[in-house]
């Protein structure tokens, strides 16, 4: 027997976190243009941690929630709707993920320096892996690492697009440190203290997503990273030599659940909009709710926020029993990173005009959602692995029903 029952407990701490986000952080947004970010910011942490609401997926023991994967997955769906909602619980990306890798493979030295000011939210760290030659194809990165007789490690290399990079306090920097190895086990992982002379940031790459006021601080900048002898203590090697990639990979994989979870948010906020748009307009002498034509997109729209919270509560699922769930998330990344650029181009016509100009929120959410399909690994790589493991699952058991949902749990 399937049971979807949400527990009690998960449905008590989204609820609170729901009106945490709507009472709070929305109405937080519009003060942004009167008030410092950091004073806003800091308020709303404040009303946060007073009810409970910090770190939702760290351990109890480090100051957190200790929210499991199903309730985090609740609590994530809800933040999304606010572009302050992550920010104000400590839980926003790019640090949520490099906190689980420290909390999972960093020493007790590691913790007590890092991971504490991190999980205090004094401190803000980037993750700097993506470089220009090797772009989605992590085992081509060109930065390397030498060991300087047993205290320090020297890095020389370039990355390319490290979200925060401009805002962080410290990186999580990738490079190779042994050319030789098996193509997984070339790589290392590394905490740099910032600013450092050796890791020199060239520029903010400009791209296509509106900018707003504190752009970077809420959504992280793309920055372009020139590392130049940058002399890193061996004390601060993440996990040890040879295991950056798969941190890497087990860091994103959580990372492209987040992006899913506030994508899930993003876009019921962008039909709840396009919904109260409609019943408020007539044309032509008919309320635009009316029209079969306007009913039938918000159906569609309503279908795939359905289809992909089923998504993540299943992955979510999975995540609670322990099992096995990278094909899902493949499968999922891209379902959701189209679904909310679908759902938000659809308000923004069901808006009309009003859509298209930057009077509400849409137009900027439009050109920042439009990187999902890039970030986390792009389309057409996890369309690859989907498509390999299809294959893979008909030649083994003459069928692809266990590489495409036929075998759901």
């Amino acid at each position: 027997m399937l049971d979807f029952e949400v527990p009690a407990e998960a449905k008590a701490v989204r609820e609170k976190v729901r009106k945490f986000v709507h009472d709070e952080c929305i109405p937080a947004e519009k003060e942004l243009e009167s008030k410092g970010f950091d004073d806003v910011l800091a308020n709303l942490r404040k009303k946060a941690r007073a009810q409970g609401l910090w770190n939702p997926f760290v351990p109890k023991e480090y100051g957190g929630m200790g929210l499991g994967p199903l309730a985090n997955a609740l609590v994530q769906m809800e933040l999304g709707e606010s572009m302050l909602g992550a920010l104000s619980m400590n839980t926003q990306g790019p640090d949520d993920a490099s906190i689980m890798t420290i909390l999972a493979h960093g020493t007790d030295y590691q913790k007590e320096k890092f991971l504490k000011p991190l999980l205090n939210g004094e401190k803000r760290i980037c993750f700097s892996m993506t470089e220009k030659a090797s772009g989605a194809d992590a085992t081509g990165m060109q930065t390397r690492a030498v060991k300087d007789g047993n205290e320090n490690y020297i890095l020389n290399g370039e990355k390319w697009f490290s979200s925060s990079a401009s805002v962080a306090n410290m990186a999580l920097v990738m490079a190779m440190t042994d050319p030789d190895a098996p193509r997984h086990k070339r790589y290392s992982t590394f905490i740099v203290e910032l600013p450092n002379p050796g890791y020199k940031i060239k520029r903010n790459v400009k791209n296509m997503a509106i900018e707003g006021p504190y752009y970077d601080q809420i959504h992280g900048g793309h920055s372009e990273i020139d590392i130049k002898d940058l002399k890193v203590p061996a004390d601060n090697l993440l996990g040890g030599e040879g295991n950056g990639f798969n941190m890497g990979q087990h860091r994103l994989g959580y990372g492209r659940l987040r992006h899913g979870m506030h994508n899930i948010a993003k876009a019921q906020r962008a039909l709840d909009m396009a919904t109260a748009r409609v019943t408020k307009r007539s044309t032509f002498g008919q309320p635009l709710a009316d029209r079969q034509a306007v009913q039938f997109m918000l159906a569609e729209c309503a279908s795939q926020l359905y289809i992909g919270r089923l998504m993540l509560l299943h992955i979510a699922y999975k995540a609670e029993k322990g099992l096995d769930f990278r094909q899902e998330n493949s499968i999922a990344k891209v379902f959701l990173a189209h679904m909310v650029h679908h759902v938000i181009d659809t308000a923004i016509q069901l808006h009309g005009a009003l859509g298209f100009s930057q009077d509400t929120p849409l137009a900027a959410w439009y050109t920042q959602v439009r990187s999902q399909r890039l970030v986390d690994g792009p389309d057409e790589v996890h369309k690859w692995k989907v498509g390999r493991n299809v294959i893979k699952a008909f030649r083994e058991h003459g069928t692809t029903a266990l590489a495409a949902g036929g075998d759901l749990l």
